[in-house]
């Protein structure tokens, strides 16, 4: 299988301004051949994005556009592919329309040649090579393979501090499991409720640290909104080196909330394949649909459901350990995990599953866990 790692760049004044660069023209291209796509679109012409690729490089040939070949040309071409794969999800319904990136609120990163990526240690310092950037010193506590060729390399910016992610070829954990069936349920007042440990997982957005926090957030965001309202200029914002400041301020406290949900799932992914199951099932969440309850949308967003399932996914597939995904039907709350019946009239706000028949008395997401890790996947 494929691992991934991620680590953190230490570059000079000098190559962050190339860094910029790169991730300015790597959107520049992305947006251009999106916009050239959606005009043959409407003229009725046929092009693919080998033709868009084309006419993007006759363009870095003129006078107008030769700030396109200050950064590698891998930069650009890449951007193409990415819109050609983008386009290739719409078209087979795993994604929504290819929508243009934008400069203020999407992740500045680029594509680094995968042949040109180098990794080298001097005086107790190491560095990796970057096509046009030069070495840059990085800090990780990866042991590194020296290969040849490095998987889909990109370089990023999450408004501190500049990551190169890459992958490489991986053989699983070879790791002896138990003959043991474990079911998860993902919800709001917890994070997780799994089958085989007592106490659930508990939803870190409602931890003291991380209310503090987003009450920092809230008051920094009413202190932008009043100074952009006092420098309006008729139906104009004029936007000051304070308000810069404040936003600047307002990206560090939402990469601090990201930062600690990540690490919040990535403990509790863990947490659960360190007690070696043989299997894991999880229901089938339409995050999409629930989304769009007004209600609860908010707090499905600072879940990160889907992360916490693509988590349990490849640490259980490079783990050895079978990951199931339940039928959309599968009654897991309304079913009784003691004698299997189920209750249909089961309520939301019914919090305690007492069952009719046999008595049982369980925590409603308790006994939901139950009723997964005992789904049998139907012929």
């Amino acid at each position: 299988m494929i691992k991934a790692i991620k680590i953190r760049l230490k570059p000079t004044k000098e190559q962050e301004v190339l860094m910029f660069k790169s991730a300015g023209i790597a959107r520049f291209a992305y947006n251009w051949g999106l916009a050239k796509q959606e005009e043959n679109y409407r003229k009725g012409i046929k092009s693919s994005i080998k033709d868009s690729r084309k006419e993007f490089n006759q363009l870095k040939k003129t006078d107008e556009y030769k700030w396109l070949n200050e950064v590698s040309a891998q930069v650009s071409q890449q951007a193409f592919e990415d819109l050609k794969a983008a386009y290739k999800k719409f078209f087979d319904k795993n994604g929504g329309k290819p929508k243009f990136k934008s400069k203020k609120r999407d992740q500045p990163k680029f594509y680094a040649r995968y042949d040109a990526i180098k990794f080298t240690k001097n005086n107790g310092l190491f560095y990796v090579q970057i096509e046009k950037i030069g070495k840059i010193q990085y800090k990780s506590n990866y042991d590194i393979p020296q290969l040849a060729k490095y998987i889909n390399p990109r370089v990023s910016f999450d408004g501190k501090y500049w990551y190169l992610s890459l992958g490489f070829e991986h053989g699983t954990n070879k790791s002896k499991l138990d003959n043991v069936s474990v079911g998860i349920d993902l919800g709001i007042k917890d994070l997780a409720t799994v089958s085989h440990i007592d106490k659930p997982i508990k939803n870190i957005n409602k931890t003291a640290k991380v209310r503090k926090i987003k009450k920092k957030l809230k008051r920094l965001q009413r202190k932008v909104s009043r100074k952009y309202e006092k420098n309006k200029d008729g139906n104009k914002y004029n936007k000051t080196k304070n308000i810069s400041k404040l936003e600047r301020e307002i990206k560090l406290v939402h990469r601090r909330l990201i930062n600690i949900r990540l690490n919040h799932i990535h403990q509790a992914t863990n947490l659960i394949v360190k007690t070696k199951p043989s299997r894991v099932v999880m229901e089938y969440l339409n995050i999409q649909g629930m989304m769009k309850n007004k209600h609860v949308s908010k707090a499905i967003q600072e879940q990160k459901l889907y992360e916490f399932k693509r988590q349990m996914k490849y640490k259980c597939e490079f783990n050895g350990i079978d990951f199931v995904e339940a039928d959309k039907w599968y009654p897991s709350s309304k079913m009784c995990s003691c004698c299997g019946i189920v209750k249909k009239d089961l309520k939301l706000s019914d919090r305690t599953y007492v069952c009719d028949k046999c008595g049982l008395i369980e925590d409603r997401d308790k006994n939901a866990s139950i009723n997964l890790a005992n789904y049998q996947v139907a012929n």
